[in-house]
């Protein structure tokens, strides 16, 4: 499961932010062969893009959507940008929050750091593609 994966990717070990656990993550969980530069191109997100913005674990999961349902381009893909809402829409219903500097005063420690935020990414982004794969059998 993916969560497996974040849990060990989250690691203080491997001291990843919460946008690269997803993606590395996301990577072994679903065989997705990603090299080294892809997997560092979710770097910069981590902190909400280092300003406190958007989630890096929003922002990581939206990178791995992409990456399984976008064949070349985005405008090419019907489903992404829904996708790309609902999982949006799932993660607003849990935390009432996207940024990174409300979610961190609301729901981070120094202890579990984003934890909450980032499995709770990792759970919906599994359900929404085993919920778009059966949907598209």
């Amino acid at each position: 499961m993916l969560i497996d994966y974040v849990k060990k990717y989250y690691d203080k070990e491997y001291n990843l932010n919460c946008a690269e656990t997803i993606i590395y993550a996301a990577n072994e969980n679903y065989n997705l062969n990603l090299d080294k530069n892809t997997l560092k191109s979710m770097a910069a997100f981590g902190g909400g893009m280092a300003i406190g913005s958007v989630c890096g674990a929003i922002t990581g999961a939206l990178a791995v959507l992409g990456i399984i349902f976008v064949r070349d381009k985005a405008h090419e893909s019907s489903k992404i940008k829904e996708l790309s809402m609902e999982f949006f829409n799932r993660f607003q219903s849990v935390f009432h929050e996207k940024n990174c500097i409300e979610l961190k005063e609301k729901f981070a420690n120094y202890e579990e750091r984003c934890s909450k935020m980032v499995y709770t990414a990792a759970e919906i982004l599994e359900q929404l593609i085993e919920e778009y794969r059966v949907k598209n059998i």
